[in-house]
């Protein structure tokens, strides 16, 4: 049971190794039956056969990586932009949550957050090709750190990301897409994105984005973060 609920190579491996185990002990059975009775080999015949389906069953259930994408929309539809309520224990509705915002970007990203690290990279691979990241952080606790950054760029050399402070000017988190656009969207966070789904918070999509426009010109004219 516990192997199907894991989803790593060595679960998936073990899976296959216990099916193989079961096929194994239904040919030594057939190849031994004179050592059985007859209604002992036929008990032990019905239960390997049984064993079998129940075991084929399982195999052609489990989540494969092709299958992910598809899993995630099952998520992905129950979350509207407006408003989305992310409870403590709800890690992975709050990774599909930040995805699909970061999607909704044509041009541009900003993510104001104190608070950063490699799950916040993460998330950003989600944003289209073109789309250009900013994070404005002061980094505090330095809890990103450079070689992390290098390594994300390795995997995905697209994704470059420009960092500012922020000089100890926020309090709050925000997500800004498509920033000076007409379809500009501004968003406030409850918490930072590293951390959604360890406690209560919320994600709120911001009516009047005209209010915020000059508090990101002047967040954007901060000097760089220069990651360590």
């Amino acid at each position: 049971m516990l192997m199907t609920i894991l989803k790593s190579d060595i679960a998936v491996a073990q899976s296959i190794a216990l099916i193989r185990t079961f096929r194994a002990m239904k040919e030594y059975i057939i190849e031994n039956q004179p050592l059985l009775s007859g209604d002992a080999y036929a008990y032990l015949l019905q239960r390997m056969d049984e064993t079998n389906k129940e075991l084929d069953e399982v195999k052609s259930n489990m989540l494969t990586k092709s299958d992910l994408p598809k899993f995630m929309k099952l998520f992905d539809h129950g979350i509207q932009n407006e408003e989305i309520l992310i409870l403590d224990g709800q890690p992975f509705k709050a990774d599909v949550a930040y995805q699909k915002i970061y999607r909704g970007a044509k041009k541009s990203i900003i993510i104001v957050d104190d608070y950063i690290g490699v799950k916040t990279l993460q998330h950003l691979v989600h944003a289209k090709s073109g789309v250009r990241l900013t994070i404005i952080s002061d980094n505090k606790l330095r809890l990103l750190k450079l070689s992390e950054y290098n390594d994300f760029l390795k995997e995905y050399p697209s994704k470059v990301v420009d960092f500012i402070k922020t000089q100890d000017r926020t309090h709050d988190r925000y997500i800004i897409l498509d920033n000076g656009t007409a379809e500009m969207k501004v968003y406030h966070c409850g918490t930072s994105s590293k951390d959604a789904g360890k406690r209560i918070t919320t994600i709120s999509k911001l009516s009047d984005v005209a209010e915020y426009k000059g508090m990101i010109a002047s967040l954007l004219s901060n000097k760089k973060l220069i990651l360590k």
